[in-house]
């Protein structure tokens, strides 16, 4: 056993431990992070949503936090922990704060708030919440994750990379005193204990094929990729072995752009890898066909709400029809979050338009002259297409979706050529479905008490997502993870 007096161990260098590890080492505890592989830096992730930030106050952004809990609560249908969704509300501001003042500030970055939260229905009920990292407030900067993990290594946290959790350590009276790990170049196992506890800041499962059929198997049907090849829910498991409770249903953040070939059988298609496959174009409310050729849902919905739908659909996928005038009026839609035209989303009109092109190049978006030609090449029924789309320019040319509600903004006629037409299924962020934490970040038992010395932040710890995610809550999911990271940074030094 290595007794290299370390108080903190966390399992886990992307953004919720890092910051755990921060806060832990603010408070004067010596810190080791173990982390899988060899890097964790490009895990850092942008737009991260705060209540109250400083960018915000700067920005004239107000949210109320009564309401955007009951938002959360009832999109959650209350099956989440609304201790947890408070904890959030009244700490992510300050979490932001240290990032930006301790972190970004010296690096030359700030955060840039995003005031914009347009909505006409309330299925798209949106709160203006994102944080931007960024130097010119043109672009992001994706380089900010070495900033925190140099800022914590200036407080004398130690990282040590290719470290694999194996098992947990605990005593007679079943508190945790370390961790097992094996070193994955060259497999050599060995203990390492903590004093003061072990923060699990592990992630999710999307890549662990096993658990997804125990914990999640819809959403092997509703997932033609998954952006998380690291997630392989180790740290979970391991959490179980020492008796900890996890939530019994699952949460996901899915985003509706995963184009594939034409004629993918989602129940073969499972692509984990760091390959970004997202046509982002695809959660745009465009016209979306089921594999008959009918259009079935209000395609303007969040970003999961079109994968859910398709359960009810033929083969799972959908394909989405446009034309080349709708590349021109982008802007018309008034998209969130990261599918919103020009910074801080991904692409301008010119973006999306090269897009476009790639994926015309590689073979999975069509291009036809007539809606004839697209049906036959998209292997969608000819008479319903034609039909679909003729009905669809009817209800635009009127301004009022009378088949599924959509708002008139949203409507856009594809009535003349070239027509396009990608099949599209969902891209598996994250899961979110994780371990029983409390309000301090301790992980619980079956009983719900807590287990002594073990904490869990970020994807890994549960009770704060339930079935889909918020989108119209931007940056959500990052900033559960750091703001959660500090607490259980703060918590287990002040326990």
């Amino acid at each position: 056993m290595e007794n290299a007096a370390y108080d903190v161990i966390v399992v886990g260098a992307a953004n919720a431990g890092g910051f755990a590890a921060g806060a832990a080492a603010e408070k004067g505890a010596k810190v080791l992070v173990i982390d899988k592989k060899a890097n964790s830096e490009y895990l850092y992730r942008n737009t991260i949503a705060s209540v109250d930030s400083h960018a915000q106050q700067r920005a004239g952004v107000k949210i109320d936090k009564r309401e955007l809990v009951e938002f959360l609560s009832a999109f959650a249908q209350d099956n989440v922990d609304q201790q947890l969704l408070w904890t959030w509300v009244n700490h992510s501001g300050e979490a932001l704060d240290w990032l930006e003042e301790k972190v970004l500030k010296p690096n030359g970055d700030h955060l840039y708030a995003t005031g914009d939260a347009y909505y006409e229905t309330l299925m798209n009920k949106a709160f203006p919440s994102g944080n931007e990292i960024t130097a010119d407030e043109k672009a992001w900067d994706w380089g900010w994750g070495k900033y925190v993990i140099a800022t914590d290594q200036a407080l004398g946290v130690e990282f040590q990379y290719n470290t694999k959790l194996e098992h947990l350590l605990t005593d007679a009276q079943n508190r945790v005193i370390g961790v097992q790990v094996e070193d994955t170049e060259t497999h050599a196992v060995r203990e390492i204990t903590a004093k003061q506890g072990v923060i699990l800041c592990t992630g999710g499962y999307g890549a662990n094929e096993a658990l997804m059929q125990k914990w999640a198997p819809t959403l092997l049907k509703k997932n033609t990729y998954t952006q998380s090849p690291r997630d392989d829910g180790s740290g979970q498991v391991a959490a179980l072995e020492v008796g900890a409770a996890r939530d019994l249903e699952p949460a996901s953040i899915i985003f509706d752009r995963g184009a594939v070939p034409v004629g993918t059988n989602i129940d073969d298609y499972y692509v984990k890898d760091w390959q970004s496959h997202q046509f982002v174009l695809g959660s745009y409310p465009l016209l979306k066909v089921n594999l008959r050729g009918e259009r079935f849902f209000n395609e303007s919905a969040p970003y999961q709400f079109a994968m859910n739908s398709l359960m009810h659909q033929p083969g799972h996928l959908e394909v989405m029809v446009w034309n080349a005038k709708t590349m021109d009026n982008l802007k018309q839609f008034h998209t969130l979050g990261c599918s919103r035209l020009g910074w801080p989303g991904i692409f301008s009109t010119d973006g999306e338009k090269k897009l476009l092109q790639d994926y015309l190049d590689k073979g999975y978006v069509q291009q036809a002259d007539s809606i004839a030609e697209l049906a036959t090449k998209m292997h969608l029924p000819v008479d319903q297409l034609t039909k679909t789309v003729a009905h669809y320019n009817d209800l635009c040319d009127a301004g009022k979706d009378t088949d599924f509600g959509k708002e008139a903004y949203r409507l856009f006629p594809v009535d003349e050529g070239p027509y396009y037409a990608v099949t599209l299924g969902g891209i598996l962020l994250a899961t979110l479905d994780g371990l029983h934490v409390n309000s301090q970040m301790q992980v619980l038992d079956q009983h719900e008490a807590p287990i002594a010395g073990l904490y869990a932040a970020g994807n890994c710890a549960g009770g704060f997502f339930w079935g889909a995610y918020p989108d119209r809550v931007p940056g959500l999911t990052a900033s559960h993870a750091v703001t959660f990271g500090r607490l259980a940074g703060q918590c287990v030094v002040d326990a």
